[in-house]
């Protein structure tokens, strides 16, 4: 992680549609804002709880993020350019390095010292998963609850990140629904359910010292509909959930012949109701296979959910669990809403 020297603290955007408590909770925790691969030297904006920063990679090949404001006239960043490790403002020129600091206006070449009041606002960066990771106030990686994909730099596993997604609903709705096992028969029947068999047995939920665990097993096999006969006669599919508050979940899928699927679900939230997925997974059988086929069964996984996800009413996820009506199979979605709300975010909070 890059060292931040300067930590400018700042207030909730004007035009947030955030809750003001909620906000200042939401923005303790950590978040992906882009893959790694998509960084460049070119600045480009990311917008995180409704902060708007700049994102791009030094000369050098460090990866920075500062607020998308330029202290001296307002101006974005983003519409600048790189120089060596310095950030140039469009707009008048003015330099800033790696730690924040202005180290020259053009305007004025020969001005002795340069005020500190010309300091950006930095965020940390953490690179995991492939993924370009921040906090808006937490400053220690240490203290985090990233999610675990141990997976990610193993040997024997293929790793496959595949194109984020955008979804203009609520990163807690989107993240239930990924944990959501009652589902699968009715949204995803055309990729490898099948309404005829809706049943959810009963499964194990429990907490942990980084949110909950969930392990599910059935019938419902995991390949897509062409390749059901691949899944031997009355296998039993084991699937474990394990949710890192406020808004990151594993899925580990076990198929036949000791082969392990880990699919992680981190959600950066964007804005009130807007989302942006991010979808790193790992695999330890066809890992010579298609890639392509793979990012499309996905990404039809993932339309399906953010079909129902941009529909729901309301779009607030609804902590008071008396706000709707609940069956046995929701009790890991329950569980999930009971420790937001212990968190102290609003019963009926806007994100």
């Amino acid at each position: 992680m890059n060292a931040i020297p300067v930590i400018n603290l700042f207030d909730q955007p004007h035009d947030s549609r955030f809750d003001a408590s909620d906000w200042h909770i939401l923005a303790q925790h950590w978040y992906p804002v882009a893959r790694i691969q998509d960084v460049s030297s070119q600045p480009q904006q990311v917008t995180l709880l409704d902060v708007k920063m700049a994102l791009y990679r030094t000369e050098s090949g460090d990866i920075q993020l500062v607020r998308d404001i330029c202290p001296h006239r307002g101006v974005p960043l983003s519409k600048g350019w790189v120089e060596g490790d310095e950030i140039v403002c469009p707009y008048h020129g003015l330099h800033y390095n790696r730690a924040g600091k202005c180290t020259k206006i053009p305007a004025q070449p020969d001005l002795a010292q340069i005020s500190e009041r010309f300091s950006l606002t930095t965020f940390p960066v953490v690179l995991k998963y492939g993924l370009v990771w921040t906090s808006l106030f937490e400053r220690d990686e240490q203290a985090a609850n990233f999610p675990v994909l141990d997976t990610w730099e193993d040997a024997d596993h293929q790793s496959i990140l595949p194109p984020s997604v955008d979804i203009a609903g609520s990163s807690g709705r989107q993240l239930e629904g990924f944990i959501d096992v009652a589902h699968f028969a009715w949204v995803h029947h055309q990729a490898f359910a099948d309404r005829d068999n809706p049943v959810v047995p009963k499964y194990h939920t429990e907490r942990t010292d980084y949110g909950l665990k969930s392990i599910y097993i059935s019938n419902v096999s995991n390949y897509p509909h062409g390749m059901q006969h691949l899944a031997p006669e009355g296998f039993l599919w084991t699937r474990e959930f394990d949710v890192y508050p406020p808004f990151a979940a594993t899925l580990t899928i076990y198929f036949p012949n000791n082969g392990i699927l880990k699919i992680l679900n981190a959600c950066c939230p964007v804005s009130a109701n807007q989302t942006q997925l991010f979808v790193p997974l790992t695999r330890n059988f066809d890992t010579t296979g298609d890639l392509q086929a793979v990012y499309d069964f996905n990404a039809q996984i993932f339309a399906e959910d953010q079909d129902m996800v941009e529909s729901q009413k309301p779009e607030e996820l609804p902590l008071d669990l008396s706000m709707e009506a609940h069956f046995e199979a929701d009790r890991a979605s329950a569980l999930y809403r009971r420790i937001l709300a212990e968190w102290g975010l609003s019963k009926r909070y806007i994100v």
